[in-house]
């Protein structure tokens, strides 16, 4: 663990994303992986990289990208004009899974939303995923609120 670098991801890390994002049973059905990589995904990372209040992530060991995340801060009226910050398509190698690797993206993203100055931070999960469940109930998460989503 101690050659990896966390950083705001670049352009040439999209298809490595990508590929992190379907390695999952359930993004395996989301996603596309391929060459050339899909213009969507692009376009995506471009609105991503414009937007002050967003921030795609990747943990790099070397040139190989091990870990994403992307966090996007909330400003909200309520709590008292709060900011949050939203965790989201969180993914870890396979290979580096259960090596203590997500605890450490989790430390790096929390620490992200404090000095943005959240007030809160926040996350969805699919009710799937139960080691999910788990991991965040360890890290002190807690499932106060049901989420609702619609696919247009």
């Amino acid at each position: 663990m101690e050659h990896i670098v966390f950083r705001t991801a670049l352009l040439a890390d999209v298809p490595a994303i990508v590929a992190l994002l379907a390695d999952d049973e359930l993004g395996s059905q989301r996603e596309i992986i391929g060459t050339p990589l899909d213009q969507r995904y692009v376009d995506a990372f471009k609105a991503i990289e414009a937007d002050a209040n967003q921030r795609l992530a990747v943990v790099a060991d070397g040139d190989e990208i091990i870990g994403t995340l992307q966090l996007s801060f909330i400003p909200g009226i309520a709590r008292m004009g709060s900011w949050r910050g939203q965790i989201e398509a969180v993914r870890i190698a396979a290979h580096r899974r259960d090596s203590g690797l997500g605890q450490k993206m989790f430390e790096w993203a929390i620490s992200e939303c404090k000095s943005r100055g959240c007030n809160l931070v926040q996350l969805t999960t699919d009710k799937s995923r139960s080691d999910a469940h788990r991991f965040y109930e360890k890290l002190g998460f807690k499932a106060s609120h049901e989420g609702y989503k619609l696919a247009l």
